[in-house]
């Protein structure tokens, strides 16, 4: 690490109160020493990673970091405040400052490099320390660890009884990475202090001493378990990874190893970092008693930990609830709770939610789930039904099946095409979303009954919201038989045979029976209203559906907004044609208004802003609303207002000139398929102009708020003033 910090990137009275005023702080040294190329640039992507999560940890410690194009080396900058800075941390300011910065492309030892430091940050003597050392040459070295940290008495101690155990006595890791023997998995490699070079990172050290993915030790050697009839250790394997992959993967990591050891239970962790990761060895995984995910993206080849007690937390979770996450996973395992993990891993979201949410916030993570996986059945359905009624006609959908009847010479054989192959795939939305949302609540064991349950809410005519409920009732059903206790021989079937069966008859027993035709009589009354709007009431609506596709530019509200919309298409009337109309609209006025505001008042916006505008024209005019997110994550509470404003305007525009489309996306390259086209270009016009002069009027007066007032300068009385 001698090459990523030196004493020019230390500052030890960091002055800044503010995050942003920290990061930009320490970045202006990087800068300085040209290790940053664009500083408004890289700042814009740290700001962008902190969207994404606080780098506040408990324990006084910020590490706010990001990969940026801007960035020609891996770089470290550490400052220390005297009053604290407010990351985000649960347990208030940061005192310890790290800014890291690594390139776009950084290399897997500098990574590796970077991770070792993650761990060391979980270590109290190497955080104390950088408290109280007061030249910032020193504070490099230790950081670097070129400085060995002096033991401490208690530590002292430690390693005098460690000295004294008797042979075959299994005692406990030191605490400290920088102290720890470690060995590549799986390797039988001599044990390197790490830090001593840019090895792979550190594995699992369980209690004992034994190197995660190492053979056992034999009966007799140190780290052994008892050969006088003791009861086994409990084994845990778990995965940490977080978005960046340079720091909390490695400190959820150091933090349960940490905890492991106090607790007397073997933990082997595989960190899936940017630097790549190396897999716990199958015999590891195997003989594991529970399985802990810490993770913020999707763990990689999830399939391998299937069959076991599981708990499923974001990263954060596990660095700093490490004891109480080990608790409840020998919980589960105590109740026989196992989870079958689906292959591959990748979905949006893969829990129901971390410890202490809402049922609001999990209801929002359920249902989004399933509305990411319906979205490209209705872009490709959608569109593909568009293009089949502008080529063939209105009268298109009332052609015979192409199976039956097909000219290779006319066009109103491929409009039918067309049309039928779209009419396919949109027979798949509702039996997509509830299958999906199950599955966003019980992972793939909710997927047959969600099906099962989308199937019967088309068949009823249930719509769109019998998807919604079958969705949930199929999750909720299978998350209930999911905590029974079962016998072990019954384990293995139970994702495959008995969750499936049982939870497929209750979903199709109530949606036939119980709840799916109140909600078909509720879908009918719905599509009659979106039938008859007209006038103030599809204004008033058209209002409603822009103020909530600009509120977080492609968040929870844009989808709900949007959804409601495609929703209708389904059964499309001339109502819910008005509103899909009116969406598409709205959501591309944010990056259209940001792009115009960017050329027309410059100097208002960073340089970052200013690149960023040049592509929020195209992704505005494709209907890409998160175009306007790097603007609003800048300065929210003038480009949000601003945003929500024009799109109330458009939507209430296109509303008031009947515009009607048919295809669920496409922007401006749809046109052709659009009622009215020319007034709905006005439409969307006028929200741009609304929403580019307002951001332009708040942040030119907050510009002139943040000019101070000149000061008059006091008499010299003819005398010049001359610097010392």
């Amino acid at each position: 690490m001698s090459d990523m910090i030196t004493a020019d990137l230390v500052d030890l009275d960091l002055a800044a109160n503010t995050k942003e005023a920290a990061a930009r702080s320490l970045a202006e040294r990087m800068v300085t020493l040209g290790r940053v190329t664009d500083l408004e640039g890289f700042l814009a992507d740290v700001a962008a990673r902190e969207a994404q999560m606080p780098t506040g940890l408990d324990g006084g410690i910020g590490i706010p970091h990001c990969r940026s194009a801007h960035v020609t080396e891996p770089t470290l900058a550490f400052g220390r405040s005297a009053a604290g800075i407010d990351f985000g941390a649960a347990d208030g300011p940061a005192d310890l400052i790290f800014l890291i910065a690594a390139p776009a492309g950084a290399d897997d030892a500098h990574l590796t490099i970077l991770s070792s430091l993650a761990r060391r940050l979980m270590d109290t003597d190497f955080t104390s320390a950088l408290r109280t050392l007061t030249d910032p040459a020193e504070a490099a070295a230790l950081i670097r660890g070129d400085t060995p940290q002096q033991p401490q008495p208690a530590r002292a101690a430690t390693a005098a009884a460690a000295t004294a155990a008797p042979a075959g006595t299994a005692t406990a890791a030191p605490a400290s990475e920088a102290e720890r023997p470690v060995a590549a998995a799986g390797s039988g490699a001599p044990a390197a202090p790490a830090g001593s070079g840019p090895e792979s990172p550190a594995p699992a050290v369980p209690s004992g001493g034994t190197p995660s993915g190492a053979e056992s030790p034999a009966a007799g050697e140190p780290g052994a378990i008892p050969a006088d009839g003791g009861p086994e250790p409990f084994r845990i394997v778990a995965v940490t990874s977080c978005p960046t992959g340079i720091a909390h993967t490695y400190m959820a990591a150091e933090s349960l190893e940490n905890a492991g050891r106090a607790a007397g239970v073997e933990v082997a962790v595989e960190t899936q970092g940017s630097a790549g990761f190396t897999r716990l060895d199958p015999a590891v995984i195997d003989a594991a008693d529970g399985v802990i995910f810490a993770h913020d993206v999707p763990v990689r080849e999830k399939e391998r930990f299937a069959g076991k007690p599981t708990v499923d937390v974001g990263v954060k979770a596990g660095i700093n609830r490490a004891a109480d996450l080990i608790t409840e996973v020998r919980g589960k395992a105590a109740r026989g709770e196992v989870t079958d993990h689906a292959k591959g891993g990748g979905t949006p979201v893969e829990r129901a939610g971390e410890p202490g949410e809402g049922y609001g916030t999990k209801l929002r993570k359920w249902l989004m789930s399933g509305v990411s996986y319906m979205v490209p059945f209705v872009a490709a359905g959608g569109l593909l039904i568009a293009l089949g009624f502008a080529i063939g006609g209105y009268t298109i959908n009332k052609a015979p099946s192409v199976a039956e009847h097909f000219a290779w010479g006319q066009a109103d054989s491929w409009a039918a095409l067309l049309f039928q192959v779209g009419g396919l795939a949109f027979s798949f939305l509702v039996p997509v979303l509830a299958g999906y949302i199950a599955y966003g609540m019980a992972d793939r064991p909710g997927l047959v009954p969600g099906f099962v349950g989308g199937a019967v809410a088309l068949s009823i005519n249930a719509g769109f919201l019998g998807g919604l409920a079958a969705g949930l009732i199929a999750g909720g059903v299978v998350m209930g038989i999911q905590r029974l206790r079962v016998p072990a021989p019954l384990r293995g079937i139970m994702p495959v045979v008995v969750i499936p069966l049982i939870s497929s008859i209750v979903v199709g027993f109530l949606m036939f029976l119980v709840i799916g035709k109140p909600i078909a009589s509720l879908q009918s009354a719905l599509t009659d209203w979106l039938s008859g709007l007209s006038g103030a009431n599809a204004i008033v609506l058209g209002v409603i559906l822009g103020l909530m596709m600009c509120f977080d530019l492609g968040g929870p509200l844009n989808k709900v907004a949007y959804t409601f919309a495609i929703g209708g298409l389904a059964s499309p009337n001339e109502g819910s044609l008005k509103v899909m109309a009116a969406v598409m609209a709205a959501g591309m006025v944010p990056p259209l208004a940001m792009a115009l505001a960017t050329v027309v008042r410059a100097k208002l916006f960073t340089k970052a802003e200013r690149e960023n505008g040049k592509a929020a024209w195209v992704l505005g005019a494709s209907f890409i609303t998160e175009g306007a997110i790097p603007f609003a994550a800048a300065d929210p509470l003038r480009v949000i207002p601003s945003a929500m404003v024009g799109g109330a305007v458009t939507g209430a525009l296109s509303m008031a000139f009947e515009c009607t489309l048919r295809a669920p996306h496409g922007g401006i390259w749809v046109v052709p398929l659009i009622g009215n086209p020319f007034l709905y270009l006005v439409a969307i016009i006028a929200g741009t102009l609304v929403s580019a002069g307002l951001v332009i009027v708040l942040k030119g007066h907050a510009r002139r708020a943040a000019v101070p007032a000149p000061v008059d300068e006091p008499e010299t009385s003819g005398k010049v003033a001359v610097a010392a």
